[in-house]
């Protein structure tokens, strides 16, 4: 970390403070505070701004868990953000996808189009993995490819899956910034 993490639990000096602590506590129950927190906590606002933002993107979505994780993973893969890939991979083995699919949405370089790809991957798996790539690498996403995600998810959902891919370049971006988790650099 480029800062010092700040104690855990931090201090308070104000009411405000003690509780925008509380609500990052309470979202990350029963678990401890992440190096994330210790690092936000430097600032209370970006900190309670961070936890509503990201606990409706995490908790409020109508996405699957897989979805969700798949586009979170693969921003981790293409940004270089290994702290959140270790934080979200697991839960993508808990939804079922295989080793080898694993493996290939942690590989920078994956082409989601290809025969390899239709074989571990399903159809909206794909389509959701190229619109996060296409999001975080170039930033404009090609008709083609807002086309096929379109083709697998209603209105509603497209909206949740583009809130969580932008959301999570944030993330990605203040982790590795930062050093958050000394362990960045995925590739």
């Amino acid at each position: 970390m480029r800062l010092p993490y700040v104690a855990d639990p931090p201090a308070t000096s104000t009411p405000d403070e003690a509780r925008i602590l509380a609500s990052v506590q309470a979202r990350r129950a029963p678990n401890p505070l992440l190096p994330l927190d210790l690092a936000l906590l430097h600032s209370y606002p970006v900190t309670e701004g961070w936890n509503s933002f990201i606990g409706a993107i995490r908790t409020r979505t109508t996405l699957t868990t897989v979805v969700r994780e798949l586009a979170i993973c693969r921003v981790a893969v293409v940004n270089g953000a290994l702290f959140e890939w270790e934080q979200h991979a697991p839960l993508l083995t808990e939804g079922g996808l295989s080793a080898e699919a694993l493996k290939f949405i942690g590989d920078a370089q994956a082409d989601f189009s290809s025969e390899s790809a239709s074989s571990v991957l399903s159809a909206d798996q794909r389509a959701v993995l190229k619109y996060t790539d296409a999001m975080t690498k170039t930033v404009t996403v090609p008709d083609e490819v807002f086309a096929e995600l379109k083709g697998c998810f209603d209105e509603r959902e497209v909206v949740e899956i583009t809130a969580t891919i932008a959301a999570y370049n944030c993330v990605s971006r203040f982790l590795v910034a930062l050093d958050v988790g000394e362990k960045n650099h995925l590739h």
